[in-house]
């Protein structure tokens, strides 16, 4: 995600984080950097010049001048700009009303708004404890109904029925009063997707507006289109009053246009963003915690908040107590730590949110491969139960087995055993007298990306 505009922004920065003084010289120089990285992401012109004028009176004003170091301090401005861009802080959904609070989805045609409702759902009911009720209103594009009931099902979701021959305005009546019936908290209400030059299809959208008077109205944009998701969800805001946005289809795009843009042509928050195609994959938007992504800074805080809903807390400790009474970590528990890695979006997913990462050298990112780790996983279920706990018993022979059970080779397989002896040697290590407290030293310890604030 944002790939392109993070690898610009950081070696343009890089460049500028050693200054002993900053001019009015090499913070225009950085500055036209800055700005051709933000157009080639896709960036709203108007954004552009706004971002860059507010940084260049920023950098050369009291603040850096007076700074210990003025490089460092250009990079906070920046950090704090984009931030400011994107909305400050997450905006969380509004349900204080009656139950059930309604919020309605729109979005173009592809957007992945279908999908976007059932994530909302799951994220609603698993983090929020909420009861929730779905609906579609789309009785335009063929089987939509019959997709949201699967995804209801999927997610744990009430499904409320309707059908392609009913009138929008009708089914959106009944789904409040059966949502009301069934005691949900919320009811999502997944509306057809349009275009914002179709007249027809926007005037029914505001009467279902005007019917559900939702206490959110969401857009829910493709953010690969860049820019134009910002001007398509303003013109949607003209006619609709929208409370925010999601931005669907984020983990594809590499330039980040969209994230930059909205807020300022729109007024309106982005409220969460997408992730992924799984059902999980869906997160609030926290605008400071995306800046820092961008700038290489990492995102701890979403990685130990991604940590405590996936990893599997019962294996864990299982885990701890087992190294802790000296017993050996066996390659089961490998498998288990290789699947906990894939609940959390496997090791890139994991990478691109710990600090100073985007700042390994290229041929460092190569090496991580998520293919190779799925290997792994494949080659230890070829093995038996036996071979997995102690596995000084694989030789020649059965490791010839396992390759071909695996659909692997004999010096994968002999990579897999030497990695988790490495494994198991650091287990040892921590669990020594003061070895934990001595590994968080360490890492602790390590040295910050040059020019970037601790």
């Amino acid at each position: 995600m944002f790939e392109h505009l993070s690898e610009r922004l950081i070696r343009t920065l890089r460049g500028i984080s050693g200054k002993a003084r900053l001019s009015e010289e090499n913070v225009s120089a950085a500055l036209r950097d800055v700005r051709m990285a933000l157009l080639e992401a896709d960036v709203a012109l108007s954004v552009v010049k706004d971002f860059t004028e507010q940084v260049k009176i920023r950098a050369l004003g009291q603040v850096v001048s007076s700074a210990l170091n003025p490089g460092e301090a250009f990079i906070k401005i920046v950090h704090d700009q984009l931030v400011s861009v994107m909305g400050e802080a997450n905006d969380a959904l509004n349900l204080s009303t009656t139950p059930p609070a309604v919020i309605l989805m729109a979005g173009l045609q592809g957007a992945g708004k279908t999908t976007t409702v059932a994530k909302l759902a799951r994220l609603l009911k698993e983090r929020h404890q909420k009861k929730v009720a779905v609906v579609s209103v789309d009785v335009y594009r063929p089987a939509a109904i019959e997709q949201l009931e699967v995804l209801a099902d999927e997610v744990g979701a009430i499904f409320l029925p309707s059908n392609a021959q009913e009138e929008p305005l009708v089914i959106a009546r009944r789904a409040v009063l059966e949502a009301r019936r069934q005691f949900a908290d919320v009811l999502l209400v997944d509306t057809a997707g349009r275009l914002a030059i179709d007249e027809k299809m926007m005037d029914e959208i505001k009467l279902l507006h005007g019917v559900l008077e939702p206490i959110e109205t969401l857009f829910v944009v493709d953010a690969m289109t860049g820019q134009d998701a910002a001007i398509t969800a303003k013109a949607f805001n003209d006619a609709l009053d929208l409370t925010g946005v999601i931005l669907a289809k984020a983990d594809g795009d590499a330039r980040g246009g969209a994230a930059l843009s909205v807020r300022s042509i729109t007024g309106k928050p982005i409220k969460f963003i997408g992730m992924g195609e799984k059902t999980d994959a869906l997160e609030p938007f926290h605008p400071d915690r995306l800046a820092s992504r961008i700038l290489g800074m990492g995102d701890v805080l979403t990685l130990i908040e991604e940590a405590e809903r996936k990893v599997d807390k019962k294996k864990a400790q299982k885990l701890a107590r087992k190294i802790q009474q000296g017993k050996k970590f066996d390659l089961a528990d490998f498998r288990d730590q290789l699947q906990q890695m894939d609940n959390m979006g496997g090791i890139g997913n994991m990478l691109e949110k710990m600090p100073g990462m985007s700042q390994l050298p290229a041929a460092a990112q190569s090496q991580v491969n998520e293919g190779m780790f799925e290997q792994m996983g494949t080659i230890i279920d070829s093995m038996t139960p036996n071979e997995r706990r102690f596995p000084d018993v694989i030789n020649g022979s059965r490791k010839q087995r396992i390759a071909k059970g695996s659909g692997t080779q004999i010096p994968d397989v002999n990579r897999l055993l030497k990695q988790h002896k490495q494994m198991q040697k650091m287990m040892k290590k921590v669990t020594k007298k003061g070895g934990m407290r001595k590994m968080m030293r360490g890492m602790q310890g390590m040295r910050q990306p040059a020019g970037f604030p601790r």
